[in-house]
């Protein structure tokens, strides 16, 4: 296989490893709903937020969607397109060194990525996948980095996103974008089955159909020809023009006449004689894809069979419109750029942010990959569209998707997606006109101090309160019910859990062998649980209780630092 090498690459090997684990401090005046809603929009260097996450969702994603820099040389936009970013110098110092200066706008772009692929590919389930905006500066490059970080036997498919073309272009209008498509294990991938999504245009065509009834009655050749010329009329971009091949229209419905032939050749070769002439139809030369003559004749008595004007024509078999609502994910798709922006602009009443992405493609992509209560991931957030995308599928059809973004710029963090999904969530008003909120909720995070210092212990500075937040959600997956005082030991209760930590002298005994450890002193110190039949998970120093008197009591000791996830 091909191996894809730049300068600078030997210093970011395995940086998703060294990165340091922050804490994650949540601002509630930036956020909205319940913490329940289990959906986060954090705000920082998009690899200490991964590392920062990762306990949490290691394994457990099943879509991430990203959108990174295109590296095209633009200065010119609110979210930096040159990765030239003082977040990113910064990092590429300290990774690379002295030589970044030296390196080529594709290096550096190189340098970003490689690790925080590697720590993408590390939250997705068995059965998930990543897909990856990118347009031709960067392709080629991407396609090769993503095949050495996801394995090239794991790519999906290339998708072509065809926007609006630019007629100031010197040599081609280019007007697509691509998006690679990789699965974190593709046998896995394939046990999902297939991903179909809805078919667009059909209502127009319906309507159509409608309009052409009321105009010429029960005549359906008429009718046929008057859908035939509509589609004609339609330009390429219309959601109905790809269903054209839909020409022909009956009692029962809207179809289009099929191969009526057994699959593979071979078939039944008996006689079937035309409606009109009485006289025997021209066989297919596959033969005929009803194994029997009586199934063959029943077909032709419920009028699933498309006959020609005479004898001298292979039938048709009639697929229904209605029958076919769904298709599979097609490669190549056409969607313009700029109603995104449009609605954007609809949602903060300013332009705020160039090129937001599509919510109409991110929930096709994303609709089809997920279901129920499955995560999705962006750590290259921006304007928040992934997020719009997520509380839009599940107004639509009922399920619970959690989203978890990351957006490094601060500015456009909290005054563009937090603003955004705020006003989607509560709903918003544009010129006079109001739209309902999609429900939920989200969590905005900041970064905070490392929790653990170069020696793999919890660095002094850490108050009971960051370590406390850290060990409730890295348990539970759930953000800390309130503000942790120092003064009790019991963090709070979710999901058949309570939560305990033994830390900083929090039961009034600071010495080195005091309050921290669960002992026979300590135990009777515990807060009940509310609930009797709730696990009393104690987070502490170390535990001097055997291992029967701790399942007499119902508690699963975890040592601090060693068994705290994220170190």
């Amino acid at each position: 296989m091909p191996v894809l090498d730049w300068e600078g690459r030997a210093a970011v090997e395995g940086a998703h490893l060294r990165a340091p684990y922050h804490l994650l401090h949540c601002d509630n005046a930036l956020s909205a709903g319940g913490p329940g809603e289990g959906n986060l929009l954090v705000q920082g260097d998009n690899l200490v937020a991964l590392k920062a996450l990762l306990p949490y969702y290691r394994g457990r994603v099943k879509c991430i969607y990203i959108d990174p820099p295109y590296n095209t040389g633009n200065e010119g936009w609110a979210y930096n397109d040159r990765v030239n970013s003082p977040v990113i110098c910064k990092w590429l110092g300290k990774t690379v060194g002295d030589a970044a200066s030296d390196l080529t706008r594709h290096d550096k772009w190189l340098c970003m990525m490689l690790p925080r692929l590697s720590l993408l590919r590390d939250f997705l389930r068995p059965d998930g996948a990543i897909f990856v905006s990118i347009d031709d500066n960067e392709a080629a490059h991407l396609r090769l980095l993503m095949n050495d970080v996801f394995g090239e036997q794991n790519f999906v498919a290339s998708l072509v996103w065809e926007g609006v073309k630019k007629n100031d272009a010197r040599f081609v209008s280019v007007a697509h974008d691509y998006i690679f498509c990789y699965a974190r294990d593709k046998d896995a991938l394939k046990v999902v089955g297939k991903w179909r999504v809805g078919k667009e245009g059909l209502q127009s065509i319906y309507q159509k159909v409608d309009a052409l009834k009321k105009e010429r009655g029960d005549d359906y050749d008429k009718i046929s020809r008057g859908l035939q010329d509509w589609y004609a009329s339609l330009e390429k971009k219309h959601p109905a023009f790809q269903h054209r091949h839909y020409s022909h229209v009956d009692k029962t419905g809207v179809f289009f006449p099929g191969d009526i032939s057994w699959h593979g050749g071979g078939g039944p070769q008996y006689d079937i004689m035309h409606p009109g002439t009485g006289k025997p139809v021209k066989k297919p030369a596959r033969g005929w894809m009803y194994p029997t003559k009586e199934k063959m004749l029943a077909a032709v008595q419920d009028d699933e069979v498309f006959f020609g004007e005479d004898e001298n024509k292979v039938p048709n078999y009639k697929r229904y419109l209605h029958k076919t609502s769904t298709q599979v994910l097609a490669s190549v798709f056409y969607q313009d750029r700029r109603a995104a922006m449009q609605k954007l602009r609809g949602l903060l009443g300013e332009d705020v942010f160039e090129n937001p992405k599509d919510t109409g493609v991110l929930m096709k992509i994303i609709g089809v990959v997920t279901r129920d209560d499955d995560i999705v991931l962006d750590s290259f957030a921006g304007s928040g569209a992934t997020a719009h995308a997520v509380l839009s599928l599940n107004k639509e059809d009922g399920g619970k998707r959690r989203f978890i973004c990351v957006e490094m710029d601060e500015n456009i963090c909290a005054n563009v997606a937090a603003k955004r999904i705020r006003a989607v969530i509560n709903g918003y008003e544009v010129d006079g006109k109001k739209t309902e909120g999609l429900g939920g909720g989200f969590r905005y995070c900041t970064l905070g101090r490392p929790l653990f210092n170069e020696y793999s212990e919890i660095a002094g500075e850490v108050k009971f309160s960051d370590l406390a937040a850290h060990v409730f959600f890295s348990e539970t997956g759930e953000p800390i019910p309130k503000r942790a005082s120092g003064k009790t030991p019991l963090l709070g209760e979710c999901g058949g859990k309570a939560v305990y930590l033994l830390f900083n002298g929090v039961l009034g005994d600071k010495s080195s062998a005091g309050g921290n450890v669960l002992n026979l002193l300590t135990l009777p110190k515990l807060p009940q649980a509310k609930s009797a039949k709730s696990v009393r998970v104690v987070y502490g120093e170390s535990c001097e209780l055997s291992r029967a008197r701790q399942k007499r009591e119902n508690i699963v000791f975890r040592q601090i630092p060693w068994e705290v996830k994220g170190e």
